[in-house]
C-alpha cells in the first residue's frame, strides 16, 4: 500500500515515538470485551477506544466490577511489536486504559516505556498528549503518535503530532492523509517512511 503524503514536513531530527496501548501494541479486544460479556452485556453493544470508566457508566456497570473481571494476562502483543520496542531507545505510552490493568500488563511483558500515562492522568477526561509532552519536555511537532482509532488521530492532530495508523490491527480504519503502518517493523524499516516520519535511517537494522 503506498504511503500517502504527510500533512507535515519531515523533521531534520528524529521524532519521539508515543504509542497507544490497546489495539496498537496489544491485541486486546477480547480481553477488553470479556469482562463486559461476563457482566451480561451483549458483545455487539461494546465499543472501543474509550475511557473504561465512561464505557462502564454508559453500560450501567460499576468500574470495580469490570476491573475485578479483567484478566491482565489475556492480551498479547501484536506480532512484531516486541521486536520493534526492543529497537527503540526511547518511547512512551499514552492510553485511556485504567492504570491498574495497564501497569500490570506492562510489568507482565517487561516493557519499560520512558513514561506511561493512563486514564488517571487526564483530569477525568479521555487521553491527551499534552500531559505526556509536559513530562518529556517535547512539543507536539517532535512526536509521532501511533494509534488505531479516530480518537487517537484527533489526539495527535490537537498538538500537531504526526499520526501513524497501526494498520496491523484489522479493526483500524484508514482515512485520507493517514500514514499507515502495515506491520510494526514498518516504523523503522519501510523505504520512504523514515523520512516521512522524521525518523533516522540509522534506526533501521536488518531482522
Amino acid at each position: 500500500m503506498p504511503v500517502p503524503p504527510a500533512p507535515v514536513a519531515a523533521a531534520t531530527s528524529a521524532r519521539y515515538v508515543v504509542f497507544d496501548l490497546d489495539g496498537t501494541l496489544l491485541d486486546s479486544d477480547e480481553a477488553l470485551t470479556a469482562p463486559f460479556v461476563s457482566l451480561g452485556v451483549p458483545r455487539e453493544s461494546i465499543t472501543f477506544g474509550h475511557v473504561v470508566g465512561d464505557e462502564c457508566a454508559r453500560l450501567g456497570l460499576e468500574l470495580h466490577d469490570y476491573l475485578d473481571r479483567y484478566d491482565v494476562a489475556a492480551a498479547q502483543p501484536f506480532p512484531g511489536v516486541p521486536a520493534l520496542l526492543d529497537r527503540l531507545p526511547r518511547w512512551s505510552v499514552c492510553s485511556n486504559k485504567h492504570p491498574r490493568s495497564g501497569r500490570a500488563e506492562l510489568a507482565r511483558l517487561a516493557w519499560t516505556p520512558e513514561r506511561a500515562l493512563f486514564a488517571d492522568a487526564f483530569d477525568g477526561g479521555p487521553k491527551r498528549l499534552e500531559p505526556l509532552l509536559d513530562h518529556l519536555g517535547l512539543g507536539g511537532g517532535e512526536v509521532v503518535f501511533v494509534g488505531d482509532t479516530a480518537h487517537d488521530r484527533s489526539v495527535a492532530a490537537s498538538v500537531g503530532a504526526v499520526f501513524a495508523l497501526a494498520g496491523w490491527n484489522p479493526r483500524a480504519e484508514q482515512v485520507p492523509g493517514d500514514v499507515v503502518l502495515e506491520h510494526p517493523h514498518d516504523l523503522l524499516t519501510r523505504p520512504g517512511l523514515l523520512d516521512l516520519l522524521g525518523l533516522p535511517t540509522s534506526s533501521a537494522t536488518s531482522g
